[in-house]
């Protein structure tokens, strides 16, 4: 599988050998293109980020995380966690003998204002001498919000067949690849028809979506360079800046020049 944090800088992952309680905030400072290696735990964990963006693979799965967002990661499944800006970790580690409602699987949370500020003051109360009543009860508020966060589905998938994993590595390396469902099938030896159902099924969106997410995904990676909006929208494959922009707002809400002031 390709690794989209090939070429970052690896941090080292904290020495936690046991949590101190039912749940556990964790702070770090990742700057961009600084990530953990694969790595799993013993709690489950909520991965959150107060500024910046964060880049988390899980499987074959990579989703981008923003301010807004976050990822709930259960007991023992494998991930990474990288900063495509710099980013405030703010994540949450939960005891495994708790039940929080919280699904076996990993998913995207949208991250309601409640819980932002929950987090932000379980971040304070941190580094100031507080009463250990209100501090239990922050916890047990926090903790109740979890399974209230409404799920996202927005993710971009990495295929496991080598077939479809030559087209996306291709189209990965050059995201403005101009190929359409017709060449690609020669290229492949096969039909469109057959390629169309062998992506969807393999990865569970289309060949269309597919490339849609990954122009956003390097859109967000691109928008940290000093390149401007212009130049960004021809890497990606875009004929015109406005047609990026469309883009990046449907996705994102907000307009590339909007996001690089974040």
């Amino acid at each position: 599988m390709h690794d989209p944090m090939e070429g970052w800088i690896r941090v080292d992952l904290p020495r936690i050998d046991q949590l101190n309680g039912k749940l556990v905030l964790r702070f770090q400072h990742l700057p961009r293109r600084h990530g953990f290696p694969v790595h799993q735990h013993r709690w489950n964990q909520i991965v959150y980020a107060s500024s910046g963006t964060l880049l988390v693979t899980v499987g074959n799965n990579w989703y981008v995380i923003s301010p807004d967002q976050a990822m709930w990661v259960p007991t023992g499944v494998p991930h990474t966690t990288g900063a495509l800006q710099d980013a405030e970790l703010r994540n949450l580690y939960v005891a495994d003998s708790l039940d929080v409602g919280m699904p076996p699987r990993s998913l995207m949370l949208s991250v309601t204002p409640l819980l932002r500020a929950l987090i932000m003051e379980l971040a304070d109360v941190h580094q100031r001498p507080e009463d250990a009543d209100y501090v239990g009860r922050l916890e047990t508020l926090t903790l109740d919000q979890l399974p209230r966060q409404p799920e996202l589905d927005f993710h971009l998938p990495w295929p496991k067949s080598p077939m479809l994993q030559s087209m996306c590595q291709a189209l990965y390396s050059n995201p403005a690849d101009r190929r359409d469902l017709e060449a690609w099938s020669r290229q492949l030896g096969t039909s469109p028809r057959t390629l169309t159902r062998h992506f969807e099924r393999e990865l569970g969106i289309s060949l269309r979506e597919w490339r849609l997410r990954l122009r956003l995904f390097k859109a967000i990676d691109l928008l940290e360079t000093e390149d401007n909006i212009t130049a960004i929208a021809l890497d990606l494959g875009y004929n015109t800046p406005s047609a990026f922009t469309h883009m990046f707002h449907q996705r994102t809400g907000c307009t590339p020049s909007d996001w690089r002031r974040r």
